[in-house]
């Protein structure tokens, strides 16, 4: 009888899960003087449905771009580019973690939900096959989603360095790997004029593609109410606030991912030595069409191995594993879900509580005046007698860690509520996140050896404004977030001795004097008007270009050589007088912000809080890539919270449509659009109101 009871138990379950229907007509998406969707109907499920489709309506290449990608199939579209993509997708082993999870991983709630998104995307493409590149690619399925993911927390979790370390041989070199950066602001009462809590949302992503940002707002009548980003393909929002609360995400450099050199059998082919015994790697190979022109496409295989401690590639007659911490748990997507539909502070931390999010560092905040920075994470019960930053030995279990045996909620770096107001995440150690008084004591966090350890400008440049102002007002909260100086002396763990290029020898170099003489009168700040900041931006530039061009940067801590910093002058020296004449051009003469043929002057530049990261365009110039993307500001109030957002182009990346580019203007002056999530005014405002279909 329990068997005959569980089997009936089983089936239920089995066909809620996977028999979902949506009836389109009970979905409203309403689209406000932006573009920007608002999506509203009465289930979870149907609200699923919705952001999929206006997504869907919004990019649908970025959607397909993650689709390919864990399918293996992008470089059948992306040439060279989605050829690294799709190497990635297998190397992590998305769709493997995801086959072996999935079943035991998810409620039948969010698989409802997963069903319910894939049906949208899947009839979308249905509608529109002029749209769909690789048409035996869909129908996709909910593993698709999934495993879309896991590519984006394995990307986040600094996978992707390991790899590039390994690749170009960098990888025994005192390695710190870490990608870009983003910004995360919280204080409330203690630091506010108005006595009311503010957030600042300030992720550093690419502007453009797979992990670029969507905002959009979700409303169900089962309590989902959410404004924010997420990525193309993503379920739920993944940083904004709701109408009591809201949080930021930046991407934590904690060490969440070991590279493990293995002994290799000096005569034996693929063998390698662990706890006494020699073993045999497994080969694995990933089989890709590139495209290289046009519809011509090429076979192409690549090697990797695997062996007991994870993925494996060759370097140079070395063998190199990487065992992260991603690859074991595919749960973050629901853990999402639960922080979105949040109503106050006990209930969100039971949310984080759940632990499915491998490693992303939260900055919260709520209307009841709670703030807090949490350094978020998967950390492995690692042995203690091995340096985990550097590659370790492997060839012993010794430093094989166990999957899923992680430190708990309670050794997780965070600080709630300080007496100052104020917290903070520029992508720096957690043991710097408030007020100098406040911080936590590194020697005492039973993760110490774990954490980040080192400071950016970002966070120095945060760190003194909040301790050197009193009380602030909201534009002074957004000033600090704007910003775009220097510390004096000018620092980044990347590039320790950066300030040198501000105190070069005119002397000793005199085929620069004129370039020395003008940075040494700049006033460290890189907005778009400076005629100073050009020049400093493009010796940056070419630094930067040199380092990564050697495997140190953004991985490595690095002292750069005077000769150097020569060499990368004069080469700004010379640019500046080819294209433009003279050395004293406004930044924004420089740099732009491209988006068809509208070109606008931007400013920032790497390691400002209002950051930019630029690729050469044309004609001398160069055009943002990444930095400032979406930005979400909001003030919690007694009366609800007041929210204003801006994006660097605008809601739609559909090339004529008047959402195309229209907010490129707000976004280079540093102004945001007001934003509601009041059903009235977000009615009254509309531009258009309708169901998928």
């Amino acid at each position: 009888m329990q068997k005959l009871f569980l089997l009936i138990t089983f089936i239920f379950i089995f066909s809620v899960a996977f028999s979902i229907e949506i009836n389109p007509k009970n979905i409203q998406i309403i689209r406000d003087k932006y573009g920007v969707p608002h999506i509203y109907a009465k289930t979870d499920e149907e609200v699923a449905y919705g952001l999929a489709w206006a997504t869907a309506e919004d990019d649908f290449k970025s959607m397909q771009e993650n689709f390919l990608t864990v399918r293996g199939r992008l470089a059948e579209v992306k040439g060279k580019d989605g050829a690294v993509m799709d190497f990635l997708s297998a190397f992590v082993g998305a769709q493997e973690s995801v086959d072996n999870l999935y079943d035991k991983s998810f409620s039948p709630k969010f698989k409802n939900m997963l069903g319910a998104y894939v049906l949208a995307v899947n009839k979308f493409a249905k509608q529109n096959p002029d749209k769909v590149w690789i048409k035996d690619v869909f129908p996709v399925t909910e593993k698709d989603v999934i495993a879309g993911y896991t590519v984006g927390l394995a990307l986040m979790t600094n996978v992707p360095f390991a790899i590039m370390k390994i690749s170009n041989g960098s990888i025994d070199k005192s390695s710190l790997a870490t990608p870009k950066g983003s910004n995360g602001f919280a204080v409330n009462a203690n630091k506010t004029k108005d006595g009311n809590t503010y957030l600042g949302i300030n992720s550093h992503q690419p502007l453009e593609g797979p992990y670029s940002w969507y905002e959009a707002h979700v409303h169900s009548d089962e309590g989902w109410d959410m404004l924010g980003g997420t990525f193309p393909g993503g379920v739920t929002i993944f940083h904004g606030a709701n109408r009591n609360l809201g949080w930021a995400h930046t991407v934590s450099f904690a060490d969440h991912d070991d590279v493990y050199k293995l002994r290799m059998h000096p005569t034996e082919k693929l063998t390698y030595f662990f706890d006494g015994k020699w073993l045999k790697l497994e080969e694995k190979k990933v089989r890709m069409w590139v495209k290289i022109w046009w519809i011509i496409k090429i076979p192409v295989t690549k090697k990797y191995y695997k062996s007991v401690y994870g993925p494996t590639l060759e370097k140079d007659g070395n063998y190199y594993s990487v065992r992260f911490v991603s690859a074991f748990d595919i749960r973050g997507a629901e853990q999402w879900y639960h922080m979105n539909k949040a109503k106050n502070f006990d209930e969100f931390q039971t949310a984080v509580k759940e632990m499915k999010i491998p490693g992303l560092n939260i900055i919260y905040a709520d209307k009841e005046n709670n703030i807090m920075l949490l350094d978020n994470g998967h950390f492995p019960r690692k042995n203690k007698n091995y340096d985990w930053w550097h590659v370790v030995p492997g060839d012993t279990s010794a430093t094989l860690w166990k999957a899923n045996d992680y430190y708990g909620f309670d050794s997780l770096a965070k600080v709630i509520n300080p007496k100052c107001g104020y917290v903070f995440n520029n992508n720096n150690t957690p043991f710097n996140c408030t007020s100098k008084e406040e911080n936590l004591d590194r020697n005492s966090s039973p993760l110490k050896e774990n954490y980040f350890r080192f400071n950016d400008n970002r966070a120095l440049r945060t760190g003194f404004l909040f301790a050197n102002s009193g009380k602030i007002s909201y534009d002074e909260f957004k000033k600090i977030k704007y910003d775009q100086s220097f510390m004096d002396p000018a620092y980044n763990y990347a590039m320790t001795n950066i300030e040198d290029i501000l105190h070069l020898d005119e002397k000793k170099y005199p085929q620069i004097k004129a370039s020395i003489l003008q940075m040494k009168n700049w006033n460290r700040s890189c907005d778009v008007n400076n005629k100073q900041a050009a020049m400093v931006a493009l010796v940056i530039h070419f630094v930067i270009d040199r380092l990564v061009e050697e495997g140190n940067f953004p991985a490595t801590q690095t002292k750069v050589k005077e000769w150097f910093l020569v060499k990368c002058v004069e080469d700004a020296q010379t640019h500046l007088l080819k294209h433009f004449g003279k050395l004293d051009i406004p930044l924004g003469d420089l740099q732009k912000l491209v988006r068809g043929k509208k070109e606008l002057p931007v400013g920032g530049v790497p390691d400002v809080n209002a950051a930019m990261m630029v690729s050469k365009y044309k004609n001398g110039l160069f055009k943002a890539e990444a930095g400032e993307t979406y930005i979400e500001l909001v003030q919690f109030t007694k009366n609800g919270p007041i929210i204003e957002s801006i994006s660097p182009y605008g809601a739609s990346n559909v090339e004529g449509n008047k959402h195309y580019d229209d907010q490129m203007e707000l976004f280079v002056a540093q102004k945001c659009k007001k934003m509601s999530m009041n059903y009235e005014e977000i009615m009254r405002d509309k531009e258009s109101v309708y169901n998928p279909n």
